[in-house]
């Protein structure tokens, strides 16, 4: 029997579209970095890009660093950590029972189902944040209902409980989808097979389902997690303080407000450096446990 050859056709038709995404990451990338490390129009004050690699300069860059492992930045970065964990496990705890009741038992619901999870979030984002401002403002229905069991507080004020509500409230679609494409796909004849060697419910939960469900759970933590680092518009519509500000706040104020759209340039470079770690780390994991399964 000969050996298949790899790709083969399909390789010359992804090569396109392989093409077009690398040039729509890479060449955008260049031009932040390009500005990152270029220099300041002193007259106007608008950055101009040094598009010549030999004639980077980085001492903007090494202040962006000094402010965030000891400068004011530092909160900042902390707090952006912070919340994108905290949104992330509740976005799990309420996105990975949906999607196992969705795998497992929804049955002839679970088009219907699928579609209630979907269908809402086709309205603009921007949009699904001023409706949760609404129920969160001090007049909104959420405040009085918050109010009549003795919660009363303004939300809208600074409050980090309201942006990371929001970032769970935005994102937990991201996590029910992919972690329902996987629970689907599982074989439950072995969570069945543990039933009959005598593993009760939870044990055949907690050693088989799990398990076999952890590069799936890996890969829809990383999908949310990628975009709350970046976002800073649910900071922006549910508190407008600087208490709550995230990396995405500082971003836009340097890029859109300020004078120093360098430093916004750099952020930008360093927050992707990190996500792309992230996701080169997920993508290793990936490739280990694929090659450990196919021995």
């Amino acid at each position: 029997m000969r050996p298949r050859r790899a790709g083969g056709p399909w390789t010359a038709l992804a090569t396109p579209g392989v093409a077009w995404l690398v040039a729509m990451f890479l060449v955008p990338l260049y031009a932040v970095a390009c500005i990152a490390f270029g220099r300041i129009d002193p007259i106007f004050r608008d950055a101009v890009p040094q598009w010549n690699p030999l004639g980077w300069r980085f001492e903007e860059a090494g202040a962006v660093l000094a402010s965030i492992t000891t400068g004011p930045l530092r909160a900042v970065a902390l707090r952006t950590v912070a919340y994108v964990v905290v949104a992330m496990i509740l976005s799990l705890a309420l996105g990975f029972p949906i999607a196992y009741y969705l795998a497992r038992h929804a049955g002839r619901w679970r088009l219907a189902l699928l579609a209630l999870i979907v269908v809402p979030y086709w309205v603009n984002y921007l949009m699904r944040m001023m409706a949760w401002y609404n129920l969160l403002s001090p007049s909104g229905l959420g405040a009085r209902l918050l109010r009549l069991v003795g919660l009363e507080h303004n939300w809208m004020d600074g409050s980090s409980v309201a942006v990371v509500l929001g970032l769970v409230y935005g994102y937990v679609p991201f996590i029910i989808l992919p972690l329902y494409a996987t629970l689907e796909r599982l074989d439950w004849r072995l969570v069945e097979a543990a039933r009959d060697l005598g593993a009760g419910p939870r044990a055949a939960f907690r050693l088989v389902t799990l398990p076999l469900a952890r590069a799936g759970t890996a890969a829809a933590c990383v999908l949310i997690a990628l975009p709350m680092f970046g976002d800073y518009y649910t900071n922006d519509l549910l508190s407008r303080s600087p208490r709550t500000e995230m990396l995405g706040n500082q971003i836009d104020f340097y890029l859109n407000a300020s004078s120093q759209p360098q430093r916004g340039a750099v952020l930008v470079l360093l927050l992707s450096l990190l996500l792309l770690v992230g996701l080169s780390s997920y993508l290793r994991s990936t490739e280990r446990t694929a090659r450990e399964r196919r021995r």
